[in-house]
């Protein structure tokens, strides 16, 4: 089944309660999802992805991190490191995100809900939940992997300050093969520069 215009379009209009229940659940994760969905749009085209390609990683960046709804407030929310017990839990989000959209039912949730189930793999082979590598994680979770770093990292969060541009390059690089996918680390690195959603380089 290809996922064309009008499956894209009733899916977005289908799901905004989900967008809306995030921004009522976590403000933070609501802001992040937006931005991460820009830059995967602007990384997708960079790769040349096809219509359905594109339509398939929109919807599932903007929903790539639903499943934090159902993670308690005192694992999202805890100022602090976590501790294994708690790392177990939080790592359970993109399999209650995957579950959560293919619970809509709607034609070309599939499609989405397989890119939020495996936007946590890594390149090497260590991410989660199914210890895929390389090319056997779907092109489109390997960008939403990258782009959902980039900004993860930058951000504000409970857990750590933000970071500048060149900080969150470093840091990024450091993890080429092994969290990401060297090719998109490259192409991403041509697109950022430009990008509206670059952070601060200082």
């Amino acid at each position: 089944m290809g996922f064309d215009q009008y499956i894209y379009e009733a899916l977005c209009e289908h799901t905004k309660a989900l967008s809306v229940a995030l921004n009522y659940r976590d403000i933070f994760t609501r802001v992040h999802s937006d931005r991460v969905m820009g830059l995967s749009k602007e990384l997708g085209l960079a790769c040349q992805l096809s219509e359905a390609e594109m339509h398939g990683v929109l919807v599932a960046s903007m929903f790539h991190d639903i499943g934090k709804i159902g993670i308690p407030d005192a694992i999202l929310l805890k100022p602090a490191n976590l501790d294994e017990a708690e790392w177990a839990v939080m790592k359970e989000h993109p399999v209650i995100g995957e579950k959560i959209v293919l619970a809509t039912e709607l034609e070309g949730a599939d499609i989405a809900a397989d890119l939020i189930r495996h936007h946590h793999e890594n390149y090497d082979g260590t991410g989660y939940p199914d210890n895929l590598a390389g090319e056997d994680i779907q092109i489109g979770a390997r960008i939403i992997a990258v782009v959902d770093a980039y900004d993860a990292i930058a951000m504000r969060r409970v857990y750590h300050e933000p970071r500048n541009h060149t900080k969150v390059m470093d840091i990024m690089h450091e993890e080429v093969g092994k969290k990401f996918d060297p090719a998109l680390l490259t192409t991403f690195c041509s697109i950022i520069e430009t990008s509206r959603l670059k952070v601060p380089s200082a």
